[in-house]
């Protein structure tokens, strides 16, 4: 392929694709017409050309300070993939006529720009069309590849020739590492396809249950009714008994609000899963509302979130937790399936104090391999309060016990919060999971519920209790009226006399010694 003649203060297209490939398109003219013929061949006919049959999509006209491209009414044109209905014409853009149709580059030249094909002409021509067509990635290599060998075999230059070769060779051997190293991250992925899908369940299911406008102005009608009847009544259990208010009063201090994030992590790179973002940058979400994930998404990590309750434990520096609120992936089954693909890990994990206004970092210590239990520690020590005892004994049937906790998470915290605090937040906009808590803690509301039950039943593995609670509540304490540990807060039984279950204080002190720790 030649160089077209040298034309003084003129602009020509340079057809990348379609049946023009390798061919020029001259604009000399004042307005020239640009045209799809019935074969699909793209032609530039300027005032008195002989008109053939086919589609007029966009017109060229040459201003003062260069050219002007207007698309036809009802035709669709992209200059660097924007699709436009006008647009001024700047040296080397790359314009797409039609859905399906060809390619072109504009050149302008004159005093300041002059024709000579080089090698970085072509390769950079080659580059522009990889990186602004819109078809899939192997037709936009072949095409890319065809294209500059076509314009290198035209040089009259051998040593240009035998360059632009070699060059290909290694673009070539490139791609093709780009590609096999690309198919086998996808067969990765698929390998963990059930992990993901369990990832993007557990999103949609937040993106349900998360804060919305609509929610706070629904809370704000119930605060006043039901939600502070409730208040009442919790209220009037602590007051039936003075050891009872004394040991809300003396524990409520160690008794911690965890919020945590989890995703999954592929094994081999570090990436983490992300959402995958549109061309309008908001996120993509399948038919069946569930988000579009990848290592190679562009949007945030995607992290489902968990609260739950801990409390501190006396004199060893730990805070005492269930380990499905540690390592919340593990009641999903279908998030262990991944091979050795995918992992869930931890991408957030913190705690808040009752009464004070900042979050501690957290990591976890122990997992027990026997008991729903976790051992978590905060980044400074120095930062906890005194703590919690364990009790010696096990309660007995018919003692009363008290429960501590954030049962229903951040809702149950809104809901005590009073009408102003909700309106204000709802009005700040500031209803994100994090930044609720953030709110909360800030204004000093951070503060667990408690609820008074009687024990039913003791086994080796659990004490049975009917203290009212509900999700959320998980890894509160247990307490007798002396303000010792009997149990952790573990498992609700709706279907059984709204009874509850608690992890026995002896496994607590098994993890506290165990080897691994």
């Amino acid at each position: 392929m030649s160089a077209p003649t040298q034309h003084p203060d003129a602009a020509v297209l340079e057809h990348l694709t379609g049946r023009n490939r390798g061919l020029y398109s001259w604009i000399t003219s004042d307005a020239v017409d640009i045209m799809l013929d019935d074969d699909g061949i793209l032609r530039a006919l300027a005032a008195g050309d002989i008109r053939v049959s086919g589609q007029v999509v966009a017109r060229i006209l040459r201003q003062k300070n260069g050219f002007h491209l207007v698309a036809a009414p009802g035709a669709r044109i992209w200059v660097n993939r924007q699709q436009v209905e006008a647009v001024d014409l700047s040296q080397g853009d790359v314009i797409e006529f039609e859905e399906h149709g060809p390619l072109s580059r504009i050149r302008i030249y004159d005093a300041q720009h002059h024709r000579q094909i080089s090698l970085n002409d072509i390769l950079g021509d080659a580059a522009s069309y990889l990186r602004t067509s819109r078809r899939p990635l192997l037709r936009r290599l072949s095409r890319a590849a065809g294209m500059t060998l076509s314009r290198a075999l035209g040089s009259p230059s051998i040593l240009f020739r035998i360059g632009v070769l070699i060059t290909l060779g290694v673009l070539a051997v490139s791609a093709g590492w780009q590609y096999v190293s690309g198919r086998a991250l996808q067969e990765q992925i698929e390998g963990g396809r059930l992990q993901v899908d369990a990832l993007a369940s557990a999103l949609e299911k937040a993106q349900r249950e998360a804060i919305r406008p609509g929610d706070l102005n629904a809370l704000q009608d119930e605060i006043g009714v039901r939600l502070r009847l409730n208040a009442e009544r919790i209220d009037t259990l602590e007051d039936q008994s003075t050891a009872g208010t004394r040991v809300v009063s003396l524990a409520t201090g160690s008794v911690v609000f965890l919020q945590g994030g989890y995703g999954l992590r592929v094994r081999e790179t570090g990436q983490m899963l992300r959402h995958v973002l549109g061309r309008d940058g908001n996120r993509l979400i399948y038919p069946n509302g569930q988000p579009v994930l990848s290592p190679d998404g562009e949007g945030p990590v995607a992290e489902a979130q968990v609260t739950g309750t801990g409390f501190v434990l006396r004199g060893a520096g730990v805070i005492v937790t269930n380990r499905h609120v540690a390592a919340p992936w593990e009641q999903n089954s279908a998030l262990q399936f991944g091979g050795d693909t995918l992992e869930p890990v931890l991408t957030r994990f913190i705690g808040y104090m009752p009464g004070r206004p900042d979050a501690i970092n957290l990591s976890i210590l122990a997992l027990s391999d026997t008991a729903d239990l976790a051992l978590v520690v905060p980044t400074d020590v120095s930062s906890l309060p005194d703590g919690l005892d364990l009790a010696g004994t096990l309660p007995v049937p018919g003692q009363e016990v008290l429960v501590m906790g954030y049962p229903t998470g951040l809702m149950s915290m809104l809901a005590r919060s009073g009408e102003q605090f909700v309106e204000e937040m709802r009005l700040s906009g500031r209803t994100g999971f994090w930044e609720v808590a953030e709110q909360l803690a800030a204004a000093g509301l951070m503060w667990p519920l408690s609820s008074r039950g009687i024990v039913g039943q003791i086994t080796q593995a659990s004490v049975v209790y009917d203290a009212e609670t509900t999700h959320g509540g998980s890894g509160g304490p247990v307490l007798n009226l002396q303000g010792q540990v009997v149990a952790v807060n573990t498992a609700i039984l709706p279907d059984f006399g709204g009874s509850n279950l608690g992890v026995p204080v002896a496994e607590v002190r098994v993890l506290l010694t165990a080897p691994s720790r």
